[in-house]
C-alpha cells in the first residue's frame, strides 16, 4: 500500500458520507411531495365541481382539465396553475423513480413489477396531464379553444382512422375501465395508511378517507371507459367523453345526480388524501442517500 492512502475502509466511509451529504436526495423528496399535492389538487377540484352539479349548483360536471380551466377566474389563477403544472411534473418524476429505479425496493418479484409498470404509466398520464396544463396557460385568451369532450372526440377520432384504430380504441377504453375496477378493488382490499408516519389512531381516519377516495375515483373512471369502448366497438368517436362528459351521463340516468354526489365525494377525499399522503409519506429515495 502507498505511504499515506487511505485504507479502503476509510474510502469507503468517506463515499458513502458524501453520497448521504449530496442534497439530491432531498430535492427529489421535496418535489415528490409538492406533486402528491398538485396531484390531490387536481382531483380536488374536479370532486368539488362535480359536487355542484350534483346539488344543481353548477351547469355541469368537468374533467381535470375544465375543472383547472376554471381557476383562471380568480385573481391568482395563472399563478396557481404554474404551480399545479410543475407540481404534475414533479409527480411524474417521482413515478419515473418509482417505476424505473424501484426506490420503493420492491424488488423483482410478479406482483412487485405489476406495481412498477402501473406507477410507470401513472407517470406518463400525469406527464401528460401537466402539458396540457401549460396548453391551457397558453390558450386560456383563445375564444374559440375546443371543450374537454370536444378535444376528447378529436383524438378518438383520430385513433379510429389508424390501422386497427377500432381495436386501439377499445384497448384503451378497456384499460380505463380496469382502472376504474382496480380502484374500486383497492378501495375494499388495500391498506392505504400503513406506511404513513402518523399516531395509529389518524392512520385509521386516513385509511377510511382513502378508500372512498378510491371507490369515487373507480366510480369516475368507468363510464369513461365504457364509452370508449363503445366508440371503439361502433367505430363512433361521437360516443367517447372525456372525464367530465362521462360524468355527466352519469348524471343524466336515473337517480344519476345521487350517484354523481356520491362520486364527487369520493373524488374529493382522493384528494385530500393525495395531500396528506404528500405530507405524511416516507420517501424511501431520501432514506437511500
Amino acid at each position: 500500500m502507498t505511504i499515506g492512502a487511505a485504507p479502503p475502509q476509510d474510502a469507503l466511509a468517506r463515499l458513502q458520507r458524501l453520497r448521504s451529504a449530496s442534497p439530491w436526495p432531498r430535492i427529489a423528496a421535496v418535489a415528490a411531495r409538492i406533486g402528491y399535492m398538485a396531484r390531490g389538487a387536481v382531483y380536488l377540484s374536479v370532486g368539488a365541481i362535480a359536487l355542484l352539479a350534483a346539488l344543481r349548483l353548477s351547469p355541469h360536471a368537468v374533467g381535470a382539465i375544465g375543472a383547472l380551466e376554471a381557476w383562471s377566474a380568480w385573481p391568482a389563477g395563472i399563478v396557481l396553475l404554474w404551480a399545479v403544472g410543475l407540481g404534475l411534473y414533479a409527480f411524474a418524476g417521482w413515478r419515473a423513480l418509482q417505476s424505473i429505479f424501484d426506490v420503493d425496493a420492491r424488488g423483482r418479484r410478479p406482483h412487485a413489477l405489476a406495481t412498477r409498470v402501473g406507477q410507470a404509466v401513472s407517470g406518463l398520464t400525469y406527464g401528460a396531464l401537466a402539458l396540457s396544463v401549460f396548453r391551457l396557460i397558453h390558450t386560456l385568451h383563445h375564444l374559440n379553444r375546443p371543450s374537454e369532450t370536444a378535444a376528447t372526440r378529436s383524438f378518438v377520432a383520430r385513433m379510429l382512422d389508424l390501422p386497427l384504430g377500432p381495436w386501439l380504441v377499445i384497448a384503451m377504453g378497456g384499460f380505463v375501465t380496469a382502472s376504474g375496477l382496480g380502484s374500486i378493488a383497492r378501495a375494499a382490499l388495500d391498506h392505504f395508511a400503513r406506511g404513513l408516519e402518523c399516531h395509529p389512531r389518524l392512520r385509521i381516519w386516513i385509511g377510511v378517507l382513502a378508500r372512498a377516495g378510491y371507490a369515487g375515483r373507480g366510480l369516475a373512471l368507468l363510464p369513461a371507459g365504457v364509452l370508449l369502448v363503445s366508440a371503439g366497438l361502433h367505430a363512433r368517436a361521437s360516443e367517447a367523453r372525456g372525464l367530465g362528459g362521462a360524468l355527466e351521463a352519469v348524471a343524466q340516468r336515473p337517480f344519476g345526480h345521487l350517484v354523481l354526489g356520491v362520486t364527487a365525494v369520493g373524488l374529493i377525499g382522493f384528494g385530500l388524501f393525495a395531500v396528506v399522503e404528500g405530507w405524511l409519506r416516507p420517501m424511501q429515495f431520501a432514506d437511500k442517500g
